[in-house]
């Protein structure tokens, strides 16, 4: 298997695993204080809906829209990254880097720990940027 390949479905593996991790966090933060917002999810346990979220269940929700605007250009510049050839010796830093970064964003935003946020999703876009370069590097 190309290294390139490898190190891409690992990095796609691992997102997937973070972005449900998030989504169980919200569960253990609903189910554990029996609190939900939804009415038939409250019915379903004998509650009546909550009039907000937990507070763990929105900054978790901010976690996964902030995810939702960059794992799917990674996931994007990924596939053109290895469809063009560019650089395979970049490919594995640039990869785990950027799915490191938004581990430790998502820790550091459900911790409510700055500047570490800001830096970690810094980290994460400089690494969309440099592909983006590769891949104009290997197709120009």
């Amino acid at each position: 298997m190309d290294q390139t390949i490898f190190w891409y479905a690992l990095a796609t593996v691992l997102l997937f695993f973070k972005m449900f991790a998030t989504s169980a966090y919200q569960a253990f933060h609903r189910i554990g204080k029996m609190t939900f917002k939804i009415p038939e999810d409250a019915a379903f346990v004998g509650r009546e809906p909550a009039r907000e979220e937990l507070p763990q269940v929105q900054r978790a929700a901010r976690a996964w829209l902030n995810d939702l605007e960059n794992i799917p250009i990674f996931l994007g510049l990924g596939v053109a990254y290895i469809l063009v050839g560019a650089s395979p010796e970049m490919a594995a830093w640039l990869f785990l880097v950027f799915t490191g970064a938004r581990y430790l964003h998502t820790v550091f935003y459900l911790g409510g720990i700055q500047p570490w946020r800001t830096v970690a999703f810094a980290v994460g876009v400089v690494c969309l940027f440099i592909m983006s370069i590769q891949i104009l590097a290997a197709i120009i």
